[in-house]
């Protein structure tokens, strides 16, 4: 029987009279699980996110983990968990090294507390390398790296200090084709080591090769929870862009291009 690693029921997060979220409902199965979250600037994904890693209480709702109903107080309390997130900035400081930005604050130490920089420059090669991202020298400073390197690391990272659930947000917003299709893998990576990962994205085509379950949101609301074999990538866009607005947008795109060729013609 399939476990259910976390699930929302009925989140409601409001801020006075704004409502950033109501009634949310959604699921990310234990073994290997990728579950998307989907929808535009405004939808409410980034306030989930918070809620999820104890940045924000919900106004309504329960939150589980494991089976079990959780209450985070603090960020604290879902890293200890086992809830890692890799926010869209990456948190990263460009003029670090690798293997500083790769520890941040947790380095391995000697005796009386002195940084055991050996072992912290040999776990961060290694951790890399596992990935498929080759770093000659741990030392050098992660500006000099590519956008899905750096990724890569952040989504490392939280790996390799336990992270049961993985939270990605917009991991590929602003990375090229071969960038992006470096994180994709790696994502798939982590689900065959069995960590659960909630993908938060706009990009239909990056999440529907790897999702297994797909949650929309639109405006704070839930457009539905959906398993893979329940829906198509179609349906999907249809569903964000809204069936109509879509046939309309399909009609535009058609008078445009129906203009240019009468255009050249003449």
């Amino acid at each position: 029987m399939t476990k259910t690693l976390v699930e929302f029921r009925n989140v409601s997060k409001f801020f006075g009279s704004v409502i950033a979220l109501e009634d949310i409902s959604f699921k990310l199965e234990s073994g290997g699980c990728v579950c998307c979250l989907l929808g535009d600037n405004g939808a409410g994904k980034s306030t989930l996110i918070k809620i999820l890693s104890g940045v924000h209480k919900p106004s309504e709702g329960e939150i589980y983990f494991e089976g079990e109903k959780v209450e985070f107080n603090s960020p604290r309390d879902a890293m200890d968990m086992g809830i890692g997130v890799v926010y869209q900035d990456l948190a990263l400081i460009p003029l670090m090294s690798v293997t500083r930005n790769f520890f941040m604050g947790r380095e391995p130490t000697k005796r009386f507390g002195v940084l055991d920089m050996d072992a912290a420059n040999k776990i961060a090669k290694e951790k890399m390398a596992e990935i498929g991202i080759n770093v000659r020298d741990p030392s050098q400073a992660v500006g000099t790296m590519s956008g899905g390197e750096r990724q890569c690391l952040a989504i490392a990272r939280a790996i390799y200090f336990g992270a049961k659930v993985l939270i990605l947000d917009e991991p590929t917003a602003a990375l090229g084709v071969k960038q992006s299709a470096q994180v994709l893998r790696f994502v798939a990576q982590a689900r065959e080591r069995g960590i659960g990962v909630i993908f938060i994205t706009h990009n239909v085509h990056h999440a529907f090769p790897i999702a297994n379950d797909f949650t929309l949101l639109n405006r704070g609301h839930s457009l539905g929870f959906f398993h893979k074999n329940e829906v198509s990538r179609e349906q999907i866009l249809e569903m964000m862009a809204g069936g109509q607005e879509l046939q309309e947008l399909e009609q535009d795109l058609k008078d445009i291009v129906g203009s240019g060729k009468r255009a050249a013609k003449n």
